[in-house]
């Protein structure tokens, strides 16, 4: 098990401060039913944005709805093995992770291997057609979400231009680094500005989410505005490309299972505790209200740019099951099956095999070292990780077997290229 971190004591410490700083009251947050909520979300939270369902398309919940509810059906979400402060816990929802083929997204030192969802030049052979189907429909909200996404981020830096009267020289947008410009159009600016965005909302995982209230029996209450049940605690989501986007479907069951936990409807000052809401504040600010924004099946929220950074986020518990889709541009320069083969290469350029004993090419400590660095990357980060609980994607496809059996091969030579230095080290 991994100590706890100098990062995590560093957050619990100010955790801490802030519950010791605020006591016993409570702070304020607003609803949409509040007066004063649009004025506050303009000013404070303008990075997040909410796409109602009645404006995406009928095809869009149809397929999705219909796909989340076939994958809980066959059983595919599981609750993952992670580390909160120091200790190996069990997340109170189920979660199954879908993205590029090759793919994986890692979180509070777990590392989750995509679904692949149907890619052109990849041959996936999925458990069931049912399966394949809901795949594609989470690819294809994928890619409704990237277009929304850039028509919203396009929207606020056009708005932005009209406001400063850029006309031709114009800076960059808030949601775009400054850099300068010396010799460039207005149109070039925006060509640019578009090209940094779409990498920003180009998501390649979307990470499900299903949860169901009465099987959830450890929820917190919130602890600083008393917003009640918390499904997710507050955090920031990690492992995404800086500044990018996250895109959010929510979709609460229509039906209301009899074991529904009855708890959960005692009234709470603000907000309706029978619906599902993301919570939002700024990290570690205690004077500026909070948010609870209600989600109705369907609804979509963004969280543009660097809020996921500058704000924290929760989810506060509804009474019915609920499923969410997570659109993520996960950072995986160290993340994908390219890479990490790429790695092993690395490393097997130092072999010179002979059909009656390798050796290697340098004893220099550098190579060395680098062939143990990667071994190591190999056996705990992939490996470890997959036959551990990587190995459950079989329920929808064993697509990720075969790549797993040549890293497994990889390893072994280079468990002999170990061998092989020892023996060269004894007879030098």
């Amino acid at each position: 098990m991994k100590r706890f971190s100098k990062y995590d004591k560093a957050k619990e410490t100010k955790r801490q401060k802030l519950l010791k700083e605020i006591e016993n009251r409570k702070l304020p947050y607003l609803t949409p039913k509040d007066v004063q909520f649009e004025q506050l979300s303009k000013a404070k939270y303008p990075k997040l944005y909410l796409r109602q369902a009645s404006c995406v398309p009928q095809e869009i919940h149809q397929k999705v709805q219909q796909g989340l509810t076939t994958l809980r059906d066959y059983k595919c979400f599981a609750q993952d093995l992670v580390q909160i402060k120091g200790k190996d816990v069990l997340t109170p929802m189920s979660r199954l992770l879908v993205g590029d083929p090759g793919y994986t997204y890692r979180y509070l030192d777990t590392r989750l291997f995509a679904i692949p969802w149907p890619s052109h030049g990849f041959e996936v052979k999925y458990s069931s057609d049912e399966i394949g189907k809901a795949c594609q429909a989470i690819k294809d909200l994928n890619e409704y979400l990237h277009v929304e996404a850039m028509k919203i981020l396009l929207d606020h830096c056009s708005a932005e231009v009209k406001e400063n009267g850029f006309v031709e020289k114009a800076t960059t947008s808030t949601f775009v680094e400054s850099e300068s410009v010396e010799d460039g159009t207005y149109h070039n600016k925006q060509s640019n500005v578009s090209a940094v965005l779409k990498d920003r909302t180009s998501f390649n995982v979307a990470l499900l989410n299903y949860m169901d209230p009465p099987r959830m029996k450890y929820l917190k209450e919130e602890p600083y505005f008393g917003m009640g049940k918390m499904a997710v605690s507050w955090h920031h989501d990690e492992n995404l490309v800086e500044r990018s986007t996250v895109a959010v479907y929510s979709y609460s069951c229509d039906d209301l299972g009899p074991a529904a936990d009855e708890s959960n409807k005692k009234s709470i000052e603000g907000r309706d505790p029978a619906l599902w809401h993301v919570g939002l504040k700024i990290a570690w600010d205690i004077a500026t209200p909070g948010l609870a924004l209600p989600l109705h099946p369907g609804d979509c929220y963004f969280m543009l740019d660097d809020l996921n950074m500058t704000h924290q986020h929760c989810v506060l518990s509804g009474m019915r099951p609920r499923f969410s889709s997570t659109h993520r541009v996960a950072e995986c320069s160290s993340g994908t099956l390219d890479y990490i083969f790429g790695r092993c290469e690395v490393a097997m350029k130092n072999l010179q095999k002979d059909p009656v004993l390798s050796s290697l090419i340098s004893l220099e400590p550098a190579f060395v070292r680098q062939t143990e660095e990667i071994h190591n990357e190999v056996e705990f980060e992939w490996l470890r990780q997959f036959w551990f609980q990587g190995k459950r994607s079989a329920k929808e496809s064993d697509w990720w077997f075969g790549p797993m059996a040549v890293l497994e091969n990889s390893w072994r030579e280079m468990e002999q290229m170990v061998s092989v230095q020892t023996c060269q080290y004894s007879t030098s």
